[in-house]
Order: structure tokens, then C-alpha cells, then sequence
């Protein structure tokens, strides 16, 4: 133990000195242009009126070498912009599963589920159908096949069928409508807060739909409810670098494996209000996707 600390204060000054280095990089990269302006309006400062006057008799009697300084520095200065300028990035089109009929669960379903899975004491149960009648849930959400067995059958294999299911749904559907080609895709991104299986759940788009090999594929986890607009937010930066590319962004949760089968209340809330589903999203930052 106080090997390990010895060892991490060793390396903190290194930590630290590559901290500053990347902070003063970034920051030499973000303000290069100002660097090379604010140096050469100072200089410009410091001349006369009959320096300017000489400069531009010069220049006229050297006009062809004027105006090729005049179009070098034009096109200089385009391409700086156009390479410090973010990219746009632009929502192609989104998606969102929408199971079988058969997964379809009522609230008399529901109860009648919670009731023969023995799990539950009647306050628990009574607790469950009074915060299902408070969200304003009506009797056409669905749940995983899992779910609506008897006895209930909340196997790894079962979870595993639940999320290749609503994934491979949703991105069906997605890629029906947007028309994009699996190999034009470079970045994944997918998001479940609480099953992580492995292999993870982006290797498993990767191999069904056969993605290119060099792809920047994401699996994020345990980040709740905001992982959704984490995953965008991750897409939309990795596009700032991958130029002419596409970014796939599904987001979605597993019931059957998260299925709580105790009677603290704070925890059966979860029971009543989460349900099945997946949305998918395709980001572009191609300029004729505008």
C-alpha cells in the first residue's frame, strides 16, 4: 500500500507536466490564427505613413508578384478557416422498436405476473399497481418474453435474446429508411445502463451487421438516463474528427436480467415504470447530407 502511494507521487509531476502540455497545445492549435495576426498587426503599428505610401508604389511596379502573394495568402487563410471551423453535424433520420403484439402488457397483465411469481407480499403488490395508475401508463406497453412466462424465466440467454432483438429492430428499420450502407458507417455508439454483457453490446451490431473493421465502436454503461444524450454528444465530437462519415447512435435497456424481486419500495418503482424499447439515430457530417 505505501509502495503504491510512493509510486503514484513519483509519477504525479509527470502527470501533471503532460496535464499543462496537452492545456497548451490545445490552446496554441485554438488561437493560431490569432497568433500570427496580433504579431504582424503590431508590426504594422509601428510604420509610417511614408512607409505605406513606398510599400504600395513598390507594389505597384511589382503587380503580378502582388497579386500572387494576394491569392497564396487568400488561399492560406481559407484553409485555416476551413480546417479550425467545426464540422456541422446533421441528424439523418431516427428510429424507435416498437415490439410484437404479443409483448404487449396491461396493467391486469402485470399484477397478475407480480402475483404468480410469488415474490411479492400484498403491500408490495398494492405498491406496484398504485404507481402504475399514477404514471399514466395505459394497457399497450410491452415487456420482454421473459417476463410474461410462468414461472418467470430471467436468464442471462433471455436478456441477451431481449437486446439483439430490440438493437437489430431498430437499426433494421433505421437503415430501411435512411437508405445508408453498413460499410459507410464509422462510428457506433450504443448505451444500456445496466446490461453489459461480453462481448459487449456494440460488438455484437458490429458482427451482425458487418461493419468495416477500422470502425470507432463505443459500449457506455451505467450512466442512467442521460447516456442517451451522452452517446450523441460522444457521436457529434468523433465526427468532428472522422471526416465524410456516418455515426450510429442506439440507445436502449434490458428488462429481464433488472427484473427487482424484493419488496423495498424505492427499488419496486423501477418494476413499474420501465418498459421495453430501443431508439436508434444516424449522424452525418457529410456536406450533401445538409
Amino acid at each position: 500500500m505505501s509502495y503504491q502511494k510512493k509510486h503514484d507521487l513519483k509519477n504525479e509531476p509527470n502527470s501533471v507536466k503532460l496535464k499543462y502540455m496537452k492545456l497548451g497545445y490545445h490552446y496554441l492549435v485554438s488561437n493560431a490564427m490569432y497568433l500570427f495576426l496580433v504579431p504582424l498587426t503590431t508590426a504594422l503599428a509601428h510604420l509610417s505613413v511614408e512607409d505605406f505610401i513606398n510599400f504600395f508604389n513598390h507594389l505597384i511596379l511589382n503587380y503580378l508578384n502582388f497579386v500572387i502573394l494576394f491569392i497564396v495568402l487568400t488561399i492560406i487563410l481559407a484553409t485555416l478557416y476551413f480546417m479550425s471551423r467545426p464540422r456541422q453535424v446533421y441528424l439523418l433520420n431516427f428510429a424507435c422498436y416498437k415490439p410484437d403484439p404479443t409483448q404487449m402488457c396491461s396493467t391486469e397483465t402485470f399484477m397478475k405476473q407480480s402475483e404468480l411469481s410469488g415474490n411479492f407480499t400484498e403491500e408490495s403488490l398494492a405498491f406496484q399497481k398504485m404507481i402504475l395508475e399514477r404514471s399514466g401508463y395505459g394497457d399497450n406497453t410491452y415487456v420482454s418474453k421473459s417476463l410474461l412466462k410462468v414461472p418467470l424465466n430471467l436468464s442471462f440467454e433471455e436478456a441477451r435474446k431481449e437486446a439483439e432483438m430490440v438493437m437489430f429492430g431498430v437499426i433494421d428499420e433505421l437503415l430501411a429508411k435512411t437508405g445508408v450502407k453498413c460499410k459507410d458507417i464509422g462510428i457506433l455508439v450504443v448505451n444500456s445502463s445496466l446490461f453489459n454483457p461480453t462481448p459487449s453490446l456494440s460488438a455484437m451490431v458490429v458482427n451482425r451487421y458487418k461493419l468495416r473493421g477500422n470502425i470507432l465502436s463505443y459500449s457506455l454503461g451505467g450512466m442512467g438516463c442521460s447516456a442517451g444524450l451522452i452517446s450523441i454528444d460522444l457521436a457529434k465530437q468523433l465526427l468532428q474528427v472522422q471526416p465524410n462519415s456516418y455515426a450510429l447512435v442506439v440507445s436502449m435497456e434490458s428488462m429481464t436480467l433488472n427484473w427487482y424481486r424484493g419488496n423495498n419500495r424505492s427499488m419496486l418503482i423501477t418494476n413499474s415504470l420501465f418498459r421495453m424499447g430501443a431508439a436508434a439515430i444516424l449522424l452525418s457530417n457529410r456536406s450533401f447530407d445538409r
